[in-house]
């Protein structure tokens, strides 16, 4: 798509006056709509925890500290409980029909997921996610772009080189993913079609998506060539992301089979990444087993070139059936120990057993009779504690569940496990994790790390997703013998302010929303260590401005003022309790409470110095107030600074 159509989109329009808003109402002092009482606040910064009342209004938090005397329409104790912001959940296998209660992420403390993870899902993400609003849902959606989704859909599933038009088309369908709300590209290039891409043709795609300031999230690829290296296929990842300009997250990390052990050394990669400018993150999960299809991982590309059915007809000629057995055995023992690696779940059944039952000595002979019969899942075993633990301690890696809401009982305990297991086992039990680490990890990391800039923290003004658990007693209680067995110790959760989770126990709210992403919330590194400042007087024929904003290292709350007037809609916006200032490169967000007009509202304030989604590199001002208000501008050029305060 050409640029200037792009640029129309992002900043003429978004260009709208002020939203007509309702009449003066009353400042929220009180009553408040929820206040959760005396609770220990986790704010997801990683900073340190406090005991404090937080105070929920119109979907958004209003207030944090002692609100004795103050009253709301629902109050929760929660004296001895960890209150944090609600968990988000970036690599998510959902369900439609899982959404619709979404037991299996509430029980976590999940409420937002981002769906078509490993390159999948529609590549119509208006339609896919409308289909859901409509449906209903308990807990917050937003999608990534699927690059094996487009691959499949322009390319079919046959290994051929796309000719430069395909290569277009396909760069196409990124940029309208992207403005459709797009989180990010995602990427499973381990799995066929898109395995048959190049590394050099998947960035040539993925680079439309430099502007927009994204990341680029693979399933990295083990092929034979590399001897099924983790190390081959992360520096791969951080490669296409690295060249393309996109934020590399090598999504559920692990060191498999024969590189067991090397961790710390994928891990250094993504440090020398980072030391090179291409900020570099990660996601993980706490087991030591993978799920995916029977054939998948197992059978070599080349047979399942064209699909199933010409898969099956390669595994009637003998010689062709000889090969793929070979390869099958060695991708097996490389990647996951060999055939007791390998629990085949939709034929309930280990392959040892299987190869048994089939009376053969071949692991590979055995795995394409159970294939002749139905593909089904698989749960693959690949790995050492010591790695996962690595993993899980490194400050870019995001606990994500590789998983999703289903309706369906589950197959891999990480459907009903995750988020209690790395907090009952990884904090309290095993002191790998401080709680407020764990707690970033699950909350502001993955936010930044996709985009997000309005949820994530506990602060006033983020939406009001809250999860409250108790710390000592939070815990899995999922196994693979009955991957459905709820977890304990997650209390209560809300959405958007509504109580889905009341003591343990589903409500009948559906305050799941639709989170959509805009071209001015970038991935990036959380900022929340650093000492920063957003400042500059504007005096323009559209706005006027007065922002000088700054929040000291280890401060929970900023400090300053900012001011707008919109002079074409006449619409004052002040904040007056500011909830957070985030920064990154040429950017700043300050999310808090105010008024817009006459009435007090939670909002976000964002400042582009140099707007890339603009052919003039434009500075710009952008606010997202709740109930849907949005308003930008732009403003000469120099008038506003991002900068880390020193």
């Amino acid at each position: 798509m050409p640029r200037g159509t792009s640029r129309r989109w992002a900043v003429v329009a978004v260009l709208v006056a002020a939203t007509a808003l309702p009449r003066a109402q009353t400042t929220p002092t009180a009553p408040y709509d929820v206040i959760i009482r005396n609770g220990t606040v986790i704010d997801g910064t990683g900073g340190p925890r406090f005991v404090a009342d937080v105070a929920i209004v119109r979907g958004h938090v209003a207030r944090i500290g002692d609100l004795r005397g103050q009253k709301a329409a629902t109050e929760i104790a929660a004296a001895g409980l960890v209150v944090a912001p609600g968990f988000i959940n970036i690599h998510s296998h959902a369900t439609p029909e899982g959404l619709l209660r979404a037991e299996n992420m509430l029980v976590q403390g999940v409420t937002t997921e981002i769906i078509n993870a490993d390159g999948g899902g529609a590549t119509d993400l208006d339609a896919q996610l409308h289909r859901l609003r409509v449906a209903g849902l308990a807990v917050n959606v937003g999608a990534n772009i699927g690059f094996n989704a487009i691959w499949a859909a322009v390319m079919g599933p046959a290994d051929r080189r796309p000719s430069p038009d395909e290569i277009e088309r396909m760069r196409g369908m990124v940029v309208r993913g992207l403005e459709q709300g797009a989180y990010g590209v995602s990427a499973g290039l381990d799995y066929k079609p898109g395995y048959y891409a190049t590394a050099e043709e998947v960035g040539r795609i993925v680079e439309v998506a430099r502007p927009w300031r994204t990341s680029f999230t693979n399933h990295d690829r083990l092929t034979p060539e590399s001897g099924y290296s983790s190390r081959v296929g992360v520096a791969e990842t951080l490669a296409i992301a690295g060249r393309s300009g996109l934020v590399p997250v090598v999504t559920h990390m692990k060191a498999q089979g024969r590189e067991q052990g090397s961790a710390p050394a994928l891990l250094k990669m993504m440090d020398e990444a980072t030391a090179r400018g291409t900020y570099t993150a990660a996601d993980v999960y706490p087991y030591l087993a993978g799920q995916s299809g029977l054939a998948a991982l197992l059978i070599p590309g080349w047979a399942l070139d064209g699909g199933r059915e010409a898969m099956l007809s390669r595994f009637r000629d003998p010689d062709a059936r000889a090969r793929i057995i070979k390869d099958a055995e060695e991708a097996m023992q490389a990647r996951f120990g060999g055939p007791q690696g390998v629990y085949a779940t939709g034929h309930r059944k280990e392959l040892v057993d299987a190869m048994k039952e089939f009376g053969v000595a071949s692991p590979g002979e055995a795995l394409l009779r159970l294939l002749e019969q139905s593909d089904g899942g698989a749960i693959l075993r690949f790995g050492l504690e010591s790695d996962l633990v690595a993993i899980l301690k490194h400050p870019t890696a995001s606990i994500a569940c590789d998983c999703g809401a289903v309706a369906k009982p589950a197959t891999h305990p990480r459907y009903w496990g995750s988020y209690p297991r790395v907090l009952g086992r990884y904090v309290r039990e095993q002191q790998v994790l401080s709680l407020e680490e764990a707690v970033r990890k699950m909350t502001g990391l993955p936010a930044a790390t996709i985009g997000l800039v309005n949820r994530g923290l506990l602060v006033p003004g983020m939406a009001a997703d809250v999860t409250v658990f108790d710390p000592a007693a939070i815990i899995d209680h999922a196994t693979f013998e009955m991957p459905s067995a709820p977890p304990v110790g997650v209390r209560h959760v809300l959405v958007n302010g509504k109580v889905a989770l009341g003591d343990g126990a589903l409500t009948a709210e559906r305050a799941g929303a639709i989170l959509l992403r805009g071209p001015h919330e970038p991935s990036r590194p959380m900022s929340a260590a650093l000492a920063r400042r957003v400042s500059g007087r504007v005096q323009a024929s559209e706005v006027d401005a007065n922002i000088n904003i700054e929040q000291p290292a280890g401060q929970r709350a900023p400090r300053g003022r900012l001011r707008l007037l919109d002079r074409t809609s006449k619409t004052s916006i002040e904040m007056t309790d500011p909830g957070v200032l985030q920064v990154a490169a040429g950017w700043a967000a300050v999310t808090g409470r105010g008024r817009i007009g006459d009435n007090e509202r939670a909002f976000t304030v964002i400042v582009e110095q140099s707007d890339p989604l603009d052919e003039q590199r434009s500075t710009t001002i952008t606010v997202l107030g709740e109930d849907g208000y949005q308003l930008s501008r732009i403003v000469p050029k120099n008038t506003l600074r991002v900068a880390p305060s020193r």
